[in-house]
């Protein structure tokens, strides 16, 4: 069963309707990048920087960093991994030259808090720039913030009005403060409960290998999310440098509640799924110059993540109940020298280490009889260091070269139901050349080998098995996945705001992680859980758009989209032969329409995010997710300069969720199909009116 998910901005959304694209993270400068200035085409291209002045977004009446960011030609956000240690977890925006020391919250949440006048600039890296970490990435933007005294303050009070009847109020409130001397402070809460529109109403059927039914029912499913949020932050000059400090206490339950009527009898199917998650962080960056061309960069960072899970299933002839209780911390440090031999080269050096730990109880009863899990009860410490040398070199105008290599060793103890202890040692080499063969055009190349994170969630058992019937077990005995990626991207750019972006990646996976069977020492199949199947290979291409609409008699309008096509390939531990591998999309797409309407002082836009699909293969059962095309309409109007009335209707045309589970009377090397179970949840729409005034200049 999924997890309730928590809608995002004033009233606890989720990543559901609005704007995927967006970002940000608000830190300290750097020196190199947050210093350019405003640059006209054809020397941007040169350099591989292109700088946006708030004029170029004036015409949108952004409220925030979030719908200037969204605005960019060319450029899709990414929000970054949910992975331990601070490499490859910041997202592809960054504030003021640097990511984020920040996990939990979240990059669009950052990038929320920071007002539209607050913003400089912000330029678009293509390919890499001195002094710059692409983090493996070929194009970030960089949020540069004004340095003017004063006082900013906004409160956002908003309520959903959902298609059932109910209603679901939130606030949002955030200051900023900027003193001389180059002091600053942050502060905001976010109170709010917002729906998940994966759980509507609609019928569930069940058939037979024959095709014959065998149940129909009529599902009602609601399910709920509350945000107590608060966040903080602090930056001041100190000793010759720069001190940042943030931290946010970001408590989020919510709650799923499930009835399954059966339609040719009186039967009834209950789940109640509540979720208790506590989620806090403290985060710090020093950085300061050594030397005129040396430099040093200080990261600590402190997470707590409890989560408790209850769920409770009934049925006429059966009953499950399932705990999971998981407690986890991470410690990081980083330390990082950055020297500057020339303007055409920057060197980095450094290292990072951090200690992540996981104590898990996991219990399940069928019928009130306990049943065994593999891996229920863990704790589980992994001790990681890596040490990293990269440089990036502007050979020509042209002609940019970016390499670097690091190298990465861990130790893993578990101890609980599964005992183990083991080392792991990775090399990480990248190289990216980038060339702009004229003034207009860019071609990204990127050689690397990526090492996946390993995920504490894997390791241990998951409450499907009180939904469906089939344990999910943990499995601290894991390799992270690894891949070799080869990356080339041509970009085009024309009309003056217009960008097309075409890339193709191939990555040579070892290692992939996936659903294995779980054996007893006599050979026996127990269950399936998370394990490693070897070589596979994932191709992915991408095309990105963005069209200013003006050439078209549209004016004052803006066009993006982007569709990215997946293959995936790996070998079934099960049947042999190849297969695709769990929870890959073949095909995403979305597009956005936004337009200014000066003369009403309003903006107005539709959003549509496309129809996925995912499917997860276990050890007697393949199950298949689909869903439909999601469509968001939008209004803002501005009656004042420091008032703000936005209008959004989501999924008024409806979008469906469906959940195909084909269940095998055995594990499906040696069973056959027993039943094919199809539930379709229809989410029929939602209205969102939120209120903004802002206080200060």
């Amino acid at each position: 069963m999924n997890r309730a998910k928590v809608r995002e901005g004033e009233g606890a959304r989720t990543m559901g309707p609005l704007l995927i694209l967006a970002a940000a993270a608000a830190q300290p400068a750097a020196e190199q990048v947050a210093q350019l200035p405003v640059t006209p085409p054809a020397a941007a291209a040169e350099r591989g920087v292109i700088s946006y002045p708030p004029a170029f977004f004036a015409e949108a009446r952004p409220v925030n960093a979030f719908d200037m960011v969204s605005r960019l030609p060319g450029f899709t956000f990414d929000k970054g991994a949910a992975v331990r240690g601070l490499a490859g977890s910041g997202g592809n925006v960054l504030i003021d030259g640097q990511p984020s020391v920040s996990k939990n919250d979240s990059l669009d949440e950052i990038l929320k808090r920071i007002p539209a006048g607050a913003v400089e600039r912000i330029d678009l890296i293509r390919g890499g720039a001195p002094g710059i970490d692409m983090e493996g990435r070929t194009i970030i933007a960089n949020v540069v913030r004004r340095q003017t005294a004063g006082f900013r303050a906004a409160i956002m009070p908003g309520i959903y009005q959902l298609y059932d009847g109910r209603q679901l109020p939130g606030l949002r409130f955030e200051a900023q403060w900027r003193w001389p001397g180059g002091r600053s402070a942050e502060f905001g809460q976010v109170f709010g409960t917002g729906a998940n529109e994966e759980f509507g109403d609609g019928p569930r059927i069940r058939y037979n290998a024959d095709g014959t039914v065998r149940l129909r029912s009529k599902v009602d499913a609601d399910a709920y999310g509350h945000r107590r949020w608060t966040t903080g932050a602090f930056e001041t000059p100190l000793m010759g440098g720069r001190l940042r400090l943030n931290g946010a206490y970001l408590p989020n339950p919510s709650e799923l509640e499930i009835y399954d009527r059966y339609e040719s009898t009186t039967g009834l199917e209950y789940e109640k799924n509540d979720f208790k998650r506590l989620q806090a962080e403290l985060g710090g960056r020093y950085s300061r110059g050594l030397t005129e061309k040396l430099s040093l960069e200080t990261v600590l960072f402190h997470q707590w993540n409890n989560n408790k899970t209850t769920v409770d299933f009934q049925a006429p002839t059966q009953t499950r109940d399932f705990l999971l209780d998981k407690k986890s911390t991470e410690a990081v440090g980083r330390m990082q020298f950055r020297y500057r031999y020339d303007p055409q080269l920057t060197l980095e050096f450094g290292a990072e280490g951090a200690l992540n730990q996981l104590d898990s109880e996991t219990a399940l009863t069928l019928n009130a009889r306990p049943v065994v899990v593999p891996a229920a009860n863990v704790q589980v410490e992994e001790t990681r260091g890596e040490m990293f040398l990269r440089g990036t070199w502007r050979a020509t105008p042209k002609l940019t070269l970016e390499a670097g290599v690091r190298q990465e060793g861990s130790r893993v103890t578990s101890e609980g139901d599964v005992l183990l202890e083991k080392t792991l040692t990775f090399t990480k080499p990248r190289a990216a050349l980038t060339w702009a063969p004229d003034d207009q055009s860019q071609i990204r190349l990127r050689v690397e080998r990526e090492v996946g994170q390993l995920n504490f969630d894997d390791f241990v058992a998951s409450p499907n098995a009180v939904s469906t019937g089939v344990v999910l077990a943990g499995n601290p005995d894991l390799a992270p996945q690894q891949a070799w990626v080869y990356e080339a991207a041509y970009e085009r750019r024309f009309w003056g705001a217009g960008a097309a972006v075409l890339t193709v990646r191939h990555f040579a996976l070892n290692d992939v992680v996936d659903r294995v069977p779980i054996r007893s020492l006599a050979g026996v199949v127990l269950a399936d859980a998370p394990g490693n199947l070897g070589t596979g290979t994932r191709d992915e291409i991408q095309g990105s758009l963005t069209v200013p609409l003006d050439r078209f008699g549209v004016r004052a309008a803006q066009f993006k989209a982007q569709l990215t096509w997946r293959d995936t390939k790996v070998d079934d531990p099960l049947l042999g032969g190849t297969r695709e591998i769990s929870g890959q999309r073949p095909l995403e797409w979305e597009a956005h329409f936004s337009q200014d309407l000066p003369q009403w002082k309003s903006t107005w836009g539709v959003d549509l995010l496309g129809a996925y699909r995912e499917r997860f293969f276990r050890l007697s059962e393949i199950e298949t997710r689909k869903v439909s095309t999601w469509v968001m309409v939008y209004g803002e109007y501005k009656p004042q300069p420091d008032w703000i009335i936005r209008l959004e209707a989501w999924g008024f045309t409806g979008r469906d969720f469906k959940r195909i589970r084909e269940v095998y009377t055995a594990p499906r090397n040696v069973g056959r199909v027993d039943f094919t179970d199809v539930r379709a949840l229809e989410w029929n729409g939602t209205f969102y009116l939120r209120v903004r005034k802002t206080f200060g200049g």
